[in-house]
Formats: structure tokens, C-alpha cells, sequence
């Protein structure tokens, strides 16, 4: 069962908040998603965020609803929240519905095994990686082939 969640002092709404900052981002090990369609695609690539949270019409959505419910299950925490505090958490003037904080993946490159894969992209210190992962899954989805993909954010 969600928990509703009213104040912007609550400790999670603090903790969402702080992942907006790269520093709060490498100490938690988590980093911010906002949408439905960002959601959905993590989710059916099998990724589900720690903690979602949402406004209560974002909630109606069916496919929010499945994430929610699939986020519960998979022993994750659903907070319901104003659209007030979804704009605090998220940075943005007009926040999405959803929001979710997943755990970073370990991708160092030590601990990648370079055999497992015919095509492998490596980036490093990108300004905005987000940029180049949208580019590489709109392709994985348009060719139906996902290439293994490290990238690391070390430098600035």
C-alpha cells in the first residue's frame, strides 16, 4: 500500500531531493528518473526503482499503476505525494507523474566481462550522459539489438 506523503520535510522527499546533486547521487548509489514512457522502459528492460513516487492522478495511468504495484512487490517503497512536492523532488517546474530512484549499476571496468558481448560502447566524462543512453536504447529498440554499454562518469 502506498504511503501518502504531505510535508517537504518528510526524510524521503530530503532524500529524493538530494539526488539531484551529483555528490548525494555517488554517497546514495541511486539517481532520479522521471516519467511514464522512462518508467515503463526501465521496467520492461527489468530494472525497477528502490522508491517511486507520484501525484495521485499520475496514479490513474494503468502502466503507473502496474510500476507502482510491481515496485511494492519487489519489496520497493511507493509514496504518493502532491504535485508541490513532486516539483520539489524533481527539480523541474513541471514534474512528471512518476519518479523513481534506481540504484546505480556497477560498471566498472574491472568487473565487466568483455567476452559476453560482440559490441561493447564505452564513454567517459560526459557532460550529460543521459544524452547518449537515449541515443543508444532508441536504437537498441529501433534494431532490436541491445549492445552492452559502460559508462563512466569519473572527471568533472
Amino acid at each position: 500500500m502506498p504511503r501518502q506523503v504531505t510535508a517537504f520535510s518528510n526524510t524521503t522527499v530530503k532524500r529524493l531531493r538530494s539526488l539531484r546533486d551529483k555528490k548525494a547521487r555517488r554517497a546514495e548509489g541511486l539517481f532520479l528518473a522521471e516519467g511514464l514512457r522512462i518508467l515503463t522502459e526501465a521496467r520492461d528492460s527489468g530494472r525497477l526503482p528502490e522508491i517511486v513516487a507520484f501525484s495521485a492522478e499520475g496514479a490513474k495511468h494503468p502502466l503507473a499503476a502496474e510500476i507502482i504495484a510491481a515496485t511494492e512487490a519487489a519489496g520497493g517503497e511507493a509514496i504518493e505525494t502532491t504535485p508541490d512536492i513532486l516539483t520539489k523532488m524533481s527539480g523541474k517546474d513541471n514534474p512528471q507523474m512518476l519518479l523513481g530512484a534506481y540504484r546505480q549499476p556497477e560498471t566498472s571496468l574491472e568487473r565487466i566481462d568483455r567476452t559476453t558481448a560482440s559490441l561493447w560502447i564505452c564513454a567517459q566524462a560526459l557532460r550529460d550522459p543521459g544524452n547518449l543512453v537515449r541515443s543508444i536504447l532508441e536504437l537498441a529498440i529501433r534494431t532490436d539489438k541491445i549492445p552492452n554499454l559502460v559508462v563512466e562518469t569519473t572527471g568533472e
